[in-house]
Order: C-alpha cells, then sequence, then structure tokens
C-alpha cells in the first residue's frame, strides 16, 4: 500500500480549478458533494490528480 502512495500526485483545489477550468469555489462544492475524491491536510484539500482525469474524461450528464 505505501508503495502505491508514491505515484499518486495530489493536486492543489486551485491546479484542480486551473485544469479542469473552473471556480475554486465549484471545485469545492464538488469535493463536499462528493464528486470529487479529495484528502484534508490540515485546513486545505489535496486531490489525487487521477480523480481530475476521470471527472473530466467522463461523459457528458453521466455523474459520480
Amino acid at each position: 500500500m505505501e508503495s502505491d502512495l508514491h505515484d499518486v500526485r495530489f493536486l492543489t483545489v486551485a491546479e484542480v480549478a486551473e485544469m479542469m477550468r473552473v471556480s475554486k469555489m465549484t471545485v469545492y462544492r464538488m469535493v463536499h458533494s462528493g464528486e470529487l475524491p479529495a484528502i484534508r491536510f490540515g485546513r486545505s484539500f489535496r486531490v489525487p490528480e487521477s480523480a481530475v482525469t476521470a471527472v473530466i474524461e467522463r461523459p457528458i450528464g453521466e455523474s459520480a
């Protein structure tokens, strides 16, 4: 399991917002609704890059 975490790249909310071309508030809403998985570090969130890619590649109209 530990070696799996070495392969995961975590992104900040700002980085996710830039990748998805949405506001940071939209990313926070997606995280809080469970649509976008995230890990909380202190008072901030980190999102696995693979989760962002999955949301971007998801067909329009298909929910999580």
